[in-house]
């Protein structure tokens, strides 16, 4: 015997207002204690070396230095003041994503970039007045594996230059894959 046949049918938008809930259990007053808060993840991103690359912040428009239009990017800072986001959109098409943060357990920066089919994860900090990332391995393009080296150098007159090198020699040699020069649309968020 058929026993489907014999249930009754249910309405489908019944069934989807019955919902299941998976729910995690309300935290012990223990660990509400030793859960960190807003304010105190934000207390750990004041030091000075949080506030290396906010030079960066701001709305930009990015140019060659012949001064044609490469791009656009916004740079905010976000998560409590403890993390830059990148939101790159190319003059020709593309766009990507970054996550720009100090580790002060690990006394670096780094960046996770993700867009225009490549993926970075690069680490550095400041040389020279400069913010310098590079690759931490090889990474594979249609070129070869490579390692990135990108530099931002904050000028004088407000502007900001960017140069990505790249090696397919683990860093014996390096040639420029990009350089531009971001200049201000509009001033640089105050905050998050």
């Amino acid at each position: 015997m058929d026993l489907s046949m014999t249930r009754p049918l249910l309405h489908p938008l019944r069934v989807a207002a019955v919902g299941i809930c998976v729910c995690a259990a309300p935290a012990t007053a223990q660990e509400q204690a030793s859960a960190p808060t807003d304010t105190t993840l934000a207390a750990r991103c004041q030091g000075p070396e949080h506030r290396q690359l906010d030079f960066w912040l701001g709305s930009w428009e990015v140019r060659d230095s012949a001064d044609e239009l490469l791009g656009h990017n916004v740079i905010t800072r976000v998560s409590g003041g403890c993390a830059l986001l990148e939101n790159w959109s190319g003059a020709a098409g593309g766009s990507g994503v970054s996550i720009n943060t100090y580790d002060a357990s690990l006394g670096r920066w780094s960046q996770r970039w993700v867009g225009a089919g490549a993926t970075l994860w690069l680490e550095g900090g400041m040389d020279g007045g400069a913010m310098v990332l590079a690759g931490t391995a090889p990474r594979a393009t249609p070129r070869g594996s490579v390692l990135d080296r990108i530099t931002w150098t904050p000028l004088p007159d407000g502007r900001v230059r960017q140069v990505w090198d790249i090696s397919s020699d683990d860093g014996g040699t390096w040639v420029r894959s990009f350089a531009g020069y971001y200049v201000r649309r509009a001033p640089a968020p105050s905050g998050d």
